[in-house]
């Protein structure tokens, strides 16, 4: 279920919490106290299985609780706890609340017969006013036509390119281009005087303001005809027209964003001015704009034709000192919900429901058109009527209601679905007398994998609880059983075998080119899996090939009871005789590699040697001493103490190979490696891409370094400390080290010069000495080579590790100590007291 269905059922619960639910009327509650947290997870539930079996719309309701002052933050409050236990009931799987999809077969018997299976967001945002959530009855909405005069680009830009109007108006500084041709030829430019008039040479004065461009054309070529015989012949022909034109001055006044006197071309129109003065504003009408001239209202302006109809007959053009009058708006209403243009709207005197609805588009195709809720409002309080589609044309709507135009509700009147092993599953019409038997025919059959024997149908009962009828297909395909009528909403679902059954599977490892698990197919071989995992290996080994099988009737009561049965099997590389083995669902074959086979193992060896790099190991026992000596020996530089063998997979704990290490300390290793990693963080911060960071970590881990004395190693080689090389072991020769460093719980960590006549105290003392948290018994040394020597006891001396260069000095914190409290200082000093008690007692 999807939000949707909360705030259905939560706007539900709430009026039927307050009394206002009777036999499918609601009536008027005040909601504006009702507590969340006073309501019990019982009560809850009860009313959501009300409002599950109501057949109420959700708008309906969330509009009244809305209108009885239901507080938004209670809403919320009550929408998550509805969540909550919906999610707890399995009704919401939790993966849908995080957006992820969820398999059709784990919530297919949730479905709620009233509400849709599965509302995609798109259905909850298309537009303004199909969002029926309550932060959508909440939204404001747009006044319907102000985009017209909102934006930066002119919808009424006047258009100078255009031909001179013949209705056009000539004014004092208006341009005339007055061109002769013919036997006589000539042309003029000429400026309207303030008079009115042009002076044409050779002709005189002529007057011409206040004629229209038409008329003044007739008046001036019956001028030139005096002069230019052969315009009366024909000869000489005359084209007047209009250049540069006046500005005229237009006031615009009253419920306008901008009022204020405009300078406009001569041409503009009433729409121009408008938009220059940035439309009516939210208080002003777009349905009554007046034009006034000379004291006179010559014209009025509905934009609601232009924006309905296209129609710009009352768009005339404005002269000089005209007046746009824009007064307050003479009623608006509002109308939301499952229209096409959701708005704010004007209605004149008279206008009805239906006008109403031509403004607004006309319903959607979700629309409920039955009946439209509108909230009224009167002098004292508001109210709610109802009205319905035979009231749409007489219904006269007043400034101030809201009008709520609902969605048809989400569920179907005559839907069945059938699922499983038919070839067709899905929704079907359930026409009349659909039996059970037909809705299969329509799905094409059933499958050949569908399991005959059983099946059900999950149908709603009266009381709305679910119920199974079950079936046989066989029985119902064959006639032998009475066919079942379906009923709305019933689901029938028909198995298939396959569901009913462990999915047999085989696997193979080892030495084969795609070791994993395959699926079984009776009559399968050893040879037949093989191939399927590719063939051997170049190294796997057709002998000896193990096979463990699943043992079915072993004995629970046996303590050597027997829990697989292992078989042995040598075949040919091309695998002759894997034929001969049959195996059986859930059997491991394992391939073994072949006897003596051996890979490459090689070893880095870097540092001061004179031949650095890779060296592939020649036999198994080569070790240390070895591979030193096929790398030509150590530079001059070489510091032969701090040599360090890096190797892969070791314990969490360093063995020391030279000394007698504590492994009651192994603690203490651990501490030392996390302090490492904190010092190498800071240490190379400046110079490191931190993106690095966890490699270096990886190399300096615990895990990664074994103690050696290359000392001792080169002294006696193939000895005990002479260690054979294993595949990925990392040799480091470092150059001669000359410092000492010094870090944990001293007064100022440091990195000092080494120094052969210093013992580990003078270092301390260097480093500033202990600090006051410092724990100098656990005090210990890590050497260059990555070996570690803690500090040891004898009787109450503490004996510190001697130091090398290289080294690292690392004194670890003591555990904090709390302070004792009164009541512990009562508990012991009663301890005390009874211990005294009992010795004096003995006494006596």
């Amino acid at each position: 279920m999807k939000v949707r269905f909360f705030r259905f059922i939560f706007i539900f619960f709430l009026l039927s919490a307050q009394g206002v639910l009777y036999a499918q009327s609601l009536g008027m509650q005040d909601l504006s106290n009702i507590n969340v947290d006073a309501l019990t997870d019982e009560q809850l539930k009860g009313y959501m299985q009300q409002a599950a079996a109501s057949g109420m719309s959700e708008e309906e309701l969330l509009q009244m609780a809305i209108s009885s002052g239901m507080p938004e933050d209670e809403l919320n409050k009550l929408e998550q706890r509805l969540r909550k236990i919906q999610q707890d009931e399995g009704i919401i799987p939790v993966s849908e609340e995080k957006g992820q999809a969820v398999p059709q077969v784990a919530v297919r018997h949730k479905r709620q017969v009233n509400f849709a299976d599965n509302l995609g967001d798109s259905a909850r945002k298309n537009s303004i006013g199909t969002d029926t959530s309550i932060h959508a009855l909440h939204a404001k909405l747009k006044i319907f036509g102000e985009e017209l005069f909102a934006g930066s680009n002119p919808q009424f830009e006047p258009n100078l390119r255009l031909a001179t109007p013949k209705n056009y108006v000539i004014g004092a500084d208006d341009e005339i281009l007055l061109e002769i041709y013919g036997n006589s030829e000539a042309s003029y430019s000429l400026n309207v005087s303030p008079d009115g008039s042009i002076n044409v040479p050779y002709v005189g004065v002529i007057p011409v303001a206040g004629a229209t461009i038409e008329q003044a054309t007739v008046r001036i070529k019956e001028q030139l005809s005096r002069i230019y015989s052969g315009i009366r012949s024909g000869n000489t022909q005359v084209n007047i027209s209009l250049g540069n034109i006046r500005s005229i001055k237009v006031v615009v006044t009253g419920e306008v964003a901008k009022p204020g006197t405009y300078t406009l071309p001569s041409v503009a129109s009433a729409f121009n001015a408008l938009y220059a003065s940035g439309g009516p504003s939210v208080r002003g009408t777009m349905r009554d704009i007046k034009v006034i001239r000379n004291g006179k209202e010559i014209v009025s302006i509905d934009v609601y034709d232009f924006l309905l109809n296209g129609s710009l007959q009352h768009n005339i053009v404005l002269q000089d000192q005209d007046i746009l009058y824009v007064s307050p708006y003479i009623s608006r209403i509002e109308l939301r919900g499952q229209v096409k243009r959701p708005a704010l709207f004007e209605l004149k005197e008279g206008e009805n429901f239906d006008q109403l609805l031509t403004y607004a588009g006309g319903f959607n195709e979700e629309a409920y058109r039955a009946r439209v809720t509108v909230f009224k409002n009167t002098s004292t309080e508001r109210k709610v009527e109802d009205i319905t589609s035979l009231q749409f044309s007489q219904y006269l709507p007043q400034s101030g209601d809201k009008y709520r135009v609902g969605k048809i509700l989400e569920r179907f009147t005559n839907r069945v679905s059938i699922n499983g092993a038919v070839f067709r599953p899905g929704v079907y019409e359930l026409s009349q007398g659909l039996t059970l038997g037909m809705l299969i025919k329509k799905a094409d059959g059933v499958k050949e994998d569908a399991f005959m024997n059983r099946a059900y149908i999950v149908r709603l009962k009266d009381d709305l609880q679910r119920e199974q009828v079950p079936f046989s297909v066989a029985d119902i395909l064959a006639g032998t059983a009475e066919d079942i009528l379906l009923k709305r909403e019933d689901e029938v679902h028909i198995s298939s075998i396959f569901d009913l059954r462990t999915t047999y599977r085989v696997q193979v490892d080892g030495e084969v080119r795609k070791a994993g698990s395959y699926d079984y197919a009776e009559g399968m071989t050893l040879k037949e899996l093989i191939i399927q995992a590719g063939g051997f290996t170049e190294s796997g080994s057709s002998k000896r090939i193990e096979i463990a099988r699943r043992v079915a009737n072993s004995d629970a009561r046996s303590e050597s009871a027997t829990t697989s049965e292992i078989y042995h099997v040598d075949i040919e590389r091309d695998l002759s005789g894997a034929e001969d083995f049959q195996l059986e669902p859930f059997d491991m074959v394992n391939v073994r590699l072949a006897a003596g086979y051996e890979r490459q193992r090689s070893v880095r060896i870097e540092g001061e040697v004179l031949y650095p790099g890779h060296y592939t190991l020649s036999r198994k026992d080569e070790r240390i001493s070895d591979v030193i000596a096929r790398a030509g020996g150590f530079t001059a530089y070489a510091y032969v103490d701090g040599a360090s063998l890096k190797r892969k997979d070791l314990g969490k704990v360093q063995v020391d190979s030279t000394s007698n290490f504590d492994w009651r300390n192994a603690a203490l290793e651990e501490e030392r490696y996390q302090e490492r990693l904190v010092r190498l963080s800071s240490i190379q911060k400046s110079t490191m891409n931190p993106s690095n960071l966890s490699a270096v970590q990886k190399e300096t881990g615990p895990n990664s370094y074994v103690g050696i004395n290359l000392h001792q190693i080169l002294k006696t080689p193939k000895g005990d400390s002479d260690l054979i090389l294993e595949e990925g072991d990392v040799l480091h020769i470092p150059k001669q080290l000359q410092t000492v460093r010094i870090s944990g719980e001293v007064l100022s960590p440091v990195t000092v010069t080494y120094s052969s006549n210093k013992g580990f105290k003078q270092y301390i003392s260097q480093a500033g000495g202990f600090s006051e948290r410092a724990l100098r018994k656990r005090a210990y040394v890590v050497y260059a080579n990555g070996s570690a020597k803690s500090t040891s006891r004898f009787l109450f001396f503490n004996n510190y590790p001697k130091i090398k260069p290289g080294a690292e000095i690392f004194v670890p914190e003591r555990e904090p100590r709390g302070r004792m409290g009164a009541a512990q200082w009562v508990g012991i000093g009663g301890s005390l007291a009874t211990t005294l008690g009992v010795i004096v007692a003995l006494f006596r």
